[in-house]
């Protein structure tokens, strides 16, 4: 599969990319950016952290504004963020926010028209760690978080999938989704009306039965407006208490849904993922 790199910026002793490339799982040509730090210079390998972000973000959300490099520089850890969508003249979308381009919600749609293109699931879980692993010089030891949409993404596949990650962590994520605006929105037009496939894609609902145990943190803002709306954090604690799940759940006062509150404890986050990366 080729790459085309679109950027590049040295930041922290490594090196900020951008890349584009098509997507056989989507359907249509992607981007994502990697932050690859300066232990990788000499041909080392370090362990990578997947970053998904949440609602209207890109690929370049997260990798300008969360403030990472530092931190990751330090730890020696590449971090990837991929888009949030497929993205083209042909492929779906809607005009509200909160679904088609920019809303792909990391599941793989089974409706027409979002199932021609909307794989992310498929996309992160699979087609991106292996073209990452081929191109760049990492380890197979990966660890995945994420905001809001993103960090249910994070959780989803974390919970799916403990054999694949090390650590997962959340920032705001949307801990309940059959039984929230967002994601009923979401859920109906990607999968349809049968709520018993929406199950397989809630975090909350997969937590309080998982079998296999992927340390997992969790950030939320009390000051955030979707808090109780949208994100119902309650409802991941629930869920951990009644399958002794080892999630830590940190409310922080004053905060709110920005990537203000992600910077200020990104670092918390990297070093959480880096623990269990080198265990």
């Amino acid at each position: 599969m080729s790459l085309e790199n679109t950027s590049v910026n040295k930041s922290y002793g490594g090196w900020t990319k951008h890349y584009s490339h098509h997507s056989e799982v989507l359907n249509c040509d992607m981007r994502f950016a990697i932050y690859l730090p300066p232990q990788t210079a000499n041909g080392q390998k370090v362990p990578v952290v997947y970053f998904l972000s949440g609602l209207t973000c890109t690929d370049e959300n997260f990798i300008q504004k969360a403030g990472a490099q530092r931190m990751a520089a330090e730890l020696g850890i590449a971090i990837v963020a991929p888009d949030t969508s497929p993205r083209g003249d042909d492929v779906a979308d809607d005009e509200a926010y909160d679904l088609g381009k920019g809303a792909g919600f990391y599941v793989n749609a089974t409706q027409a028209p979002w199932n021609r293109h909307y794989q992310m699931y498929d996309y992160v879980m699979n087609e991106l760690p292996q073209l990452v692993e081929a191109t760049f010089p990492v380890t197979d030891h990966r660890s995945i978080f994420g905001h809001s949409m993103g960090g249910h993404g994070a959780l989803v596949m974390a919970l799916r999938h403990p054999d694949r990650f090390k650590s997962v962590s959340a920032f705001s994520p949307i801990g309940n989704p059959v039984d929230c605006p967002w994601g009923q929105k979401a859920f109906t037009a990607y999968l349809g009306e049968d709520r018993s496939t929406w199950a397989e894609y809630d975090a909350s609902l997969l937590m309080r039965k998982a079998s296999g145990a992927v340390p997992a943190l969790v950030d939320q803002g009390e000051a955030d407006n979707f808090l109780a709306e949208q994100l119902k954090p309650e409802t991941l604690e629930a869920a951990a208490k009644a399958s002794g799940y080892p999630l830590e759940l940190n409310r922080r006062e004053g905060y709110d849904h920005s990537y203000y509150f992600i910077a200020s404890f990104i670092d918390d986050h990297l070093r959480f993922h880096a623990k269990h990366l080198s265990a």
